[in-house]
């Protein structure tokens, strides 16, 4: 799926985005599109009242909600403060027993020698040469505790040590006024955020979990953990950090998922 520049909605798209949105919600619970199109946060009447026009037949529904989806990003983007802090919890309520989640069961999860690992950069950035394990660990690390929330319904709360994405960014001379930076994971993995949320005090490189190294189901040897942002923008298994002008999209962005993805 392309990256429109345009997000204007014209008259016979409007009419065409209500008749949608009333067949999805309508149709059966358990259906993936009425799923996807809830998981987007749209419903008829916040159509409605955005649109404000009546129900009428158009063929081209998937080109209406994906506009209606970049608009979205769009308005997430301007309501996003790079000062707005996602809540921080005590310790008494980590989840010990936070959950796996990947679009594949946990015996497919990639076991990496962490020996080997190397963290490669691309893009615009002014250092490009790759990254260790031991050359990441030595960075300055800060802890958080904070909520994973899950767009399949669920949320938990874990702590997670690693670097300020931001003191990284800088460190390797990245082009802070670059559009997106997009990560490739070694599961396959892809997706990519903006430049205010990479430079949030709250975008970790994660390296650790619960005071111990990040176990395999969490994302070894590194995950990006993005507290303002759901379950599916904080990728596992890191590999390839780029920094590019270039829509770079995501694995389930690529889908129909909203891309900005903002908690």
């Amino acid at each position: 799926m392309k990256r429109q520049e345009n997000s204007e909605l014209g008259a016979d798209d409007k009419q065409a985005l209500i008749k949608e949105a009333r067949r999805l919600l309508t149709c059966n619970p358990d259906s993936p599109s009425r799923r996807r199109f809830l998981r987007h946060g749209l419903t008829l009447g916040g159509i409605a009242m955005l649109t404000g026009c009546d129900i009428s037949d158009n063929q081209h529904i998937e080109q209406v909600l994906s506009t209606f989806s970049r608009v979205n990003d769009r308005v997430q983007g301007w309501l996003f403060n790079v000062g707005d802090l996602a809540p921080v919890y005590p310790e008494s309520q980590i989840d010990l027993n936070f959950p796996f989640n990947a679009f594949y069961g946990e015996d497919a999860i990639p076991m990496i020698n962490g020996d080997d690992y190397r963290l490669d950069i691309a893009g615009k950035v002014a250092d490009k040469r790759s990254w260790s394990l031991p050359q990441l660990h030595q960075m300055a690390q800060v802890h958080q505790i904070t909520r994973h929330i899950c767009v399949e319904g669920w949320s938990a709360i874990g702590k997670w040590g690693g670097i300020p994405f931001s003191l990284f960014l800088k460190t390797i001379g990245a082009d802070l006024n670059a559009n997106y930076v997009s990560f490739k994971c070694a599961d396959d993995y892809y997706t990519s955020i903006d430049m205010q949320t990479a430079l949030h005090p709250q975008t970790l490189l994660a390296l650790t979990w619960n005071d111990g190294l990040l176990p395999a189901k969490y994302g070894y040897p590194m995950k990006l953990r993005i507290p303002t942002k759901l379950g599916y923008k904080n990728p596992k298994h890191i590999q390839v950090i780029e920094v590019t002008n270039t829509y770079p999209g995501g694995y389930w962005e690529d889908q129909g998922y909203n891309w900005f993805g903002g908690s």
